[in-house]
């Protein structure tokens, strides 16, 4: 008889997945760039990552930004959002840090 294997993988090992995935379909470097702001930073509004990225030289729309902090927040689950004032504000989960960080220096 075949003894089945399973594997569970953590939290962690699946955000790290997540994390490279997003990342090796990111051309332009944009995304890399988003993801460095909220880990060196605090809490950012859309307009916020919008007002960055215009300044590093990215041709962006305001609506292609808010798209992405949205996926970003849903897809990748490593932003907290605070939706009681007149703009969402993010922020990057503590539990998510070195995670991050890890990725981004070997990516």
């Amino acid at each position: 008889m075949k003894k089945e294997v399973f594997v569970l993988e953590t939290i962690e090992e699946r955000v790290r997945e997540r994390l490279i995935k997003y990342l090796s379909r990111d051309d332009t470097g944009i995304r890399k760039v988003v993801l460095k702001l909220f880990l060196n930073g605090g809490k950012f509004t859309t307009g916020d990552v919008y007002e960055h990225l215009h300044n590093t030289d990215f041709d962006v729309s305001y609506r292609g930004v808010s798209a992405m902090v949205g996926l970003m927040n849903t897809r990748l689950g490593i932003l907290s959002i605070d939706v009681t004032g007149d703009h969402n504000i993010y922020l990057l989960k503590e539990d998510y840090r070195d995670i991050v960080r890890s990725v981004l220096d070997n990516y």
